[in-house]
């Protein structure tokens, strides 16, 4: 026993003869802590077991808390900014087996034994302990502690510490706090702040090591920040993520599924979003929670394989009963994103944002119904609930709030009476909320819903009328068109918009505009009003106008079977064209009590016009009414007034329901309307005005 405890203290005297008597330390400006040390190249078994009489070739590097790098005499590599000190040896007990020696059996005498201990002691002065190292850095306290983007920085330079990612993080954790102006002078400072540099490389330095969630998290608080998405930094984060992805556990797919959404597309991105979507194709049953879902699904795109798409769909439906009333919400916007039209999904969820709709912030209910238009998703009994519940909450809203609420509501062609009654009442009675942007807005949206009260709509277009007059010349000609389009729509025509808008130089710019057809399709609806309507506009109008190529007429053959069938060959035309390019589907002659259909061959044979009544028949598709499919909107009610002024009695056949009806069926409804006395509803009232 004493034999082998004097060996094994020979071997540690011949270790210690191997550590030279001084090393060189030198101060790197950054370096990592962390809260071991670390010995490259070294083991104990090893050593023991190797040759003592060579020396060390390899250097031994030790990372303390205050980011000191040790190096021996023999390298001879230098770096920019670093410093070097020279310090004492320090010789340390490396074997970590604890050595118990018994006082009488040991060969060494208690001389030597204290000489050891005291050296140790010495050693163990110089060496840093767990009493004397600081509290750990965490993004909380950097975010509660600093002020600005650049005392986190300041934070940095003077003690820099592992991981990086806290320093990232507090910044945007702090940027969120400020306004615009403020942010973007602090991001400003930030990129001149001589240490964002080296917080940038200690980042890139520290991507392999640190915990994969706090890579992510740094990815996106870099992104947030306005680091150039093409700097060396973001596509190193990248890179790095790709090669770790498979480290994804379900809280990391939630934020790389977020970092992904708030970046911009680009070739790294694009492979990162190709990993993601095996990733999630592998992983999707294992997803538990409903957010990491919808997040899954906003960061897969629109090209994402129909595949894919359809088992995310599924999976949502299994956690239908899991759902929130903001996941149900959000999951509007989510289908809009990855641009998947699930019709079930989209119409449970529309259940549950009716049922829990008061109180919901009306920025969330203009985004469902943003993501609604971008889906071509029409639910009547939604938009009726958003529109009863802003309707009955009006005066808490502002107008400019309604108002972009109405214009979403004019893309579905969905017409509330009691919300529009109420926005007009309001417009009358505060005209001075009233901008360019908005009088040309609200127009467009009153004239393509056509919507006309009779109580307030004098008062309403009188308003609107002298509100536009006052921004005739700050108007573009071409949204100076579309308002004057939009009162001749609902048969109002103020004169000094007219007047503006018929300057020559107006008309040839309208005319030389890159929307050229556009622009002479309702160039000529003005004309064809200011010659049919009852105008108080006197002057000649003489629009040389282009004509317009001839859209491709296909007649519903059903109809033309049944009026065969109904009236026989010879008693009805098909694709008449009139004046002002008006074409109607089928035109029939009838006595002036419209009572008998008239052969055409007879029809020159009448003496005079007064006894006879022409009839047109108009084949009309979903998207000329209303979302109701009850309500004709503008352009054909200012038709169906047109046709009257020309002499015509208007039948309104819906092809819809035409192709549901059998031949005996559809032989029944247009013998009804052809020799029914009653006319067909147009909704539009002729209110004239000189403005």
């Amino acid at each position: 026993m004493n034999n082998r405890a004097g060996s094994i203290l020979w071997n540690l005297r011949q270790f210690s003869t191997l550590s030279p008597t001084s090393t060189t330390v030198r101060l790197y400006p950054l370096g990592f802590c962390r809260p071991r040390t670390v010995y490259s190249n070294w083991n104990p078994r090893n050593l023991l077991l190797n040759n003592f009489e060579s020396k060390m070739q390899s250097s031994i590097r030790y990372l303390f808390q205050d980011a000191l790098i040790f190096k021996s005499e023999d390298d001879d590599f230098q770096m920019k900014g670093m410093s070097t000190v020279t310090a004492l040896t320090v010789n340390k007990l490396l074997c970590p087996r604890r050595l118990c020696f018994d006082s009488k059996q040991s060969p060494v005498s208690d001389n030597e034994l204290k000489k050891t201990n005291i050296h140790h002691q010495a050693s163990n002065e110089d060496l840093p302990t767990k009493e004397t190292k600081p509290a750990p850095v965490t993004f909380r306290k950097l975010s509660q502690e600093c002020n600005s983007l650049s005392d986190v920085l300041d934070t940095f330079s003077e003690a820099p510490t592992f991981p990086s990612s806290n320093y990232f993080l507090a910044m945007w954790t702090i940027a969120k706090r400020m306004s615009n102006d403020q942010k973007r002078f602090e991001k400003q400072l930030m990129f001149n702040h001589p240490a964002f540099t080296q917080l940038c490389e200690q980042m890139m330095r520290e991507a392999k090591i640190m915990y994969y969630d706090h890579l992510l998290f740094s990815l996106y608080a870099i992104v947030k920040l306005d680091v150039p998405q093409n700097t060396l930094l973001v596509q190193t984060l990248l890179r790095v993520v790709q090669e770790r992805i498979n480290e994804c556990d379900e809280k990391c797919l939630s934020v790389l599924s977020t970092v992904l959404e708030a970046m911009e597309p680009c070739k790294n991105v694009d492979v990162l979003r190709a990993g993601l979507r095996i990733l999630v194709d592998q992983q999707v049953w294992k997803i538990e929670r409903v957010f990491t879902l919808q997040s899954v699904m906003r960061s897969i795109g629109k090209d994402a394989p129909i595949a894919l798409k359809r088992k995310l769909e599924m999976k949502a439906l299994r956690e239908l009963d899991r759902f929130s009333i903001l996941n149900s919400q959000r999951m509007f916007e989510v289908l809009a994103t990855m641009d998947h039209r699930s019709v079930i999904l989209l119409n449970e969820c529309s259940k549950m944002v009716i049922g829990n709709i008061h109180g919901c912030p009306l920025k969330i209910l203009i985004n469902i119904l943003q993501s609604c238009r971008d889906l071509r998703y029409r639910n009547l009994d939604l938009f009726k609930g958003i529109a009863d519940y802003v309707a009955t909450t009006f005066d808490i809203w502002k107008l400019k709030q309604v108002l972009f609420l109405l214009i979403l509501f004019e893309n579905f062609a969905f017409r509330h009476s009691g919300l529009m009654d109420l926005f007009m009442k309001k417009v009358v009675d505060e005209p001075g909320f009233l901008n360019m942007k908005s009088i040309v807005s609200i127009l467009h949206v009153y004239s393509s819903l056509n919507h006309l009260n009779r109580g307030q709509t004098r008062e309403f277009l009188e308003v609107m009328a002298s509100a536009l007059t006052g921004y005739l010349h700050h108007l573009s000609s071409e949204n100076l068109l579309n308002a004057v389009c939009s009162f001749c729509l609902m048969n109002h025509f103020p004169l000094a918009p007219i007047n503006q808008l018929l300057q020559k130089d107006i008309i040839s710019e309208l005319l030389m505009s890159d929307d050229k057809e556009r622009n002479v399709h309702r160039l000529q609806v003005l004309a064809a009003c200011l010659k049919l309507d009852d105008a108080p506009y006197h002057k000649a109008v003489d629009l040389v106008l282009p004509s317009l190529p001839s859209a491709p007429l296909y007649p519903n053959a059903k109809v033309a079977e049944v009026l065969s069938s109904l009236l026989g060959e010879g008693y009805f035309s098909e694709n008449v064209h009139l004046p002002h390019n008006y074409h109607i589907d089928f035109e029939i002659r009838m006595d002036s009590n419209r009572s008998q259909v008239l052969p055409l061959s007879d029809v020159n044979v009448v003496t005079s016009a007064t006894d006879t009544q022409r009839v047109a028949v108009l084949c009309v598709p979903k998207s000329a009414y209303c979302l109701d499919l009850t309500h004709p909107r503008g352009f054909l009610a200012m038709k169906m007034r047109h046709l009257k002024v020309m002499g015509f009695h208007v039948i309104l056949v819906n092809n819809w329901e035409m192709e549901k009806l059998q031949m005996k069926d559809a032989v029944t409804f247009l013998k009804s309307q052809i020799y029914s006395t009653e006319d067909p509803p147009t909704a539009d009232v002729n209110f004239q005005s000189t403005c």
